[in-house]
């Protein structure tokens, strides 16, 4: 995997512009902070976007791979305010449970999520080596 940067270029904070990966491709639906039995352990933010993580690393490790095999995310969040509000507890949870920023990555303010109680959906693209 090779960070793609334009040598003009700030570099991002939390994100990589464009991201050159080769071997299997793995597409992880979008994952909310619930835990493994389907329940929500809490309603904050940061927590739901913790576990939202913790479940894309659990899809990861069961086909083989680990965080660093991500490219490119796409986050959904109910309220911006309420992401940038928690910036500080999601870096921090990303980097434990991520790691590097090495992946492309989008956040987009969507009115609501399928499940009333989600307040972020992440979803993620990973590519594995052959």
């Amino acid at each position: 995997m090779k960070v793609i940067l334009p040598p003009e270029w700030p570099r991002p904070k939390g994100y990589a512009n464009g991201v050159v990966a080769g071997g299997k491709t793995l597409f992880i639906a979008g994952m909310i902070g619930w835990n493994a039995q389907g329940e929500f352990e809490s309603d904050d933010f940061a927590a739901q976007a913790r576990q939202a993580l913790k479940n894309i690393a659990e899809v990861l490790r069961e086909a083989g791979g680990v965080p660093e095999n991500i490219v490119r995310m796409t986050w959904y969040v109910t309220d911006k305010r309420e992401y940038l509000a928690a910036s500080r507890e999601v870096g921090r949870a990303f980097r434990e449970i991520i790691g590097a920023y090495n992946a492309a990555m989008t956040a987009v303010e969507v009115r609501a999520l399928m499940e009333d109680r989600a307040k972020v959906e992440i979803e993620a693209t990973a590519v594995l080596p052959e």
